[in-house]
């Protein structure tokens, strides 16, 4: 007969555990991994590539599309519209290196709006078919000479965070079948009306969020 688990032992694979964790992460933040070398993202080029042209959204038009730089990185700056809808700005940051991972490019757009915020909280929603494709967005207003309602996440196939260490999570686990996730930092800019609540703004930037995921999904990431 098999002996279960001790409680000794178990202790000692969660301190193994935590000493693994707090030897990673810190690793993962500097962007010096210790490790001898990762597995390719296999669909770089393509995910590259949105910085050269527009994301193809349903129900939205593009007004223009252009590759500008925030923080040193290469961003896609898109604007779109749709009826009795002022137009949105949609800013996309691919991955382009195998070992590049997400790091502060919420601090770098922050530093370019100069832009004061608050009513902070997160924007859950679904995305492909199986029922735990979730992303997490962080939602929040934004205002300089205009007042803004901003999503803001790291996508990756069939799910998503605006927490770089989750993607961090996701990544180990792909990578012990030698797999990669790739993702692309998403940021969308809605105007509002100064003194407008998040809450009313909440279904179209739920509605643009699905969209813009789910369009990563089929024409980026499934490649």
């Amino acid at each position: 007969m098999t002996k279960g688990i001790l409680p000794s032992q178990i202790i000692i694979l969660c301190l193994l555990t935590l000493a693994i964790t707090i030897a990673a992460v810190p690793g993962y933040l500097s962007g010096k991994w210790t490790w001898k070398d990762q597995p390719q993202v296999t669909q770089i080029k393509e995910i590259a590539s949105i910085r050269k042209t527009s994301l193809p959204l349903e129900g939205w038009k593009t007004l223009t599309q252009k590759e500008i730089v925030i923080g040193g990185n290469q961003w896609s700056m898109q604007i779109i519209e749709k009826p009795e809808q002022d137009p949105v700005t949609l800013l996309l940051m691919p991955q382009d290196y195998y070992k590049n991972h997400p790091q502060v490019e919420w601090v770098d757009i922050q530093g370019l709006e100069k832009w004061k915020t608050d009513s902070h909280t997160t924007l859950k929603f679904k995305t492909g078919e199986k029922e735990n494709n979730e992303v997490t967005a962080h939602f929040f207003k934004g205002w300089n000479n205009q007042t803004f309602a901003v999503v803001q996440w790291y996508a990756w196939p069939n799910g998503g965070n605006f927490a770089p260490a989750q993607w961090f999570w996701v990544d180990q686990k792909a990578q012990l079948k030698r797999q990669r996730v790739p993702w692309v930092g998403v940021s969308v800019k809605i105007p509002i009306e100064p003194l407008s609540e998040l809450k009313d703004v909440e279904p179209l930037a739920k509605s643009l969020a699905q969209t813009i995921q789910a369009t990563l999904d089929k024409n980026i990431f499934q490649r």
